[in-house]
């Protein structure tokens, strides 16, 4: 599996902004191989509006995001070895930005909250769920790639 690359290309244009005032905006654009654009921005939270646009996705939400979708991949990866099938995955991750060892803004700790529904005539107990979950972080290549905590604590009811 080694030797693969990915590509994002991210733009971003002054428009009519000053800019050397630092009143620009902190939109811009994401492209993917696939074709799909994602509008981009800076947090609301690091940039305040209207500088910054609170209907794009921000890199530490972009973060968080890919930390989840990782899991998921891996997760639903491990089911059908197990004889195990899934109805659907929901996983309200959160991120904290905080200060690092170093003392430098960070993304410190991402917590996934994976709420799967299984079907079918084998169920896997709660002991099952919790080591494919464990499992699942092992063998995901974003969490393998980051410096940050990421802890999984499963949602078990509804």
């Amino acid at each position: 599996m080694t030797g693969h690359h990915y590509t994002a290309e991210t733009r971003w244009e002054r428009g009519n902004a000053l800019f050397t005032d630092n009143r620009y905006s902190r939109k811009h654009t994401w492209r993917f191989d696939g074709g799909i654009e994602i509008p981009g921005s800076s947090s609301p939270q690091v940039v305040r509006l209207p500088f910054s646009a609170e209907d794009a996705v921000d890199p530490e939400e972009a973060f968080v995001a890919a930390l989840s979708s990782c899991h998921l991949l891996s997760f639903l990866y491990l089911l059908p070895k197990h004889g195990f099938r899934a109805d659907s995955y929901v996983d309200k991750a959160t991120g904290e930005l905080g200060k690092n060892a170093a003392g430098k803004l960070a993304m410190t700790r991402v917590t996934l909250h994976p709420h799967v529904v299984f079907s079918g005539e084998k169920l896997p107990s709660r002991q099952e769920i919790l080591e494919m979950h464990h499992q699942a972080h092992e063998d995901c290549y974003i969490a393998s790639s980051v410096r940050t905590e990421v802890l999984c604590e499963p949602v078990f009811e509804a």
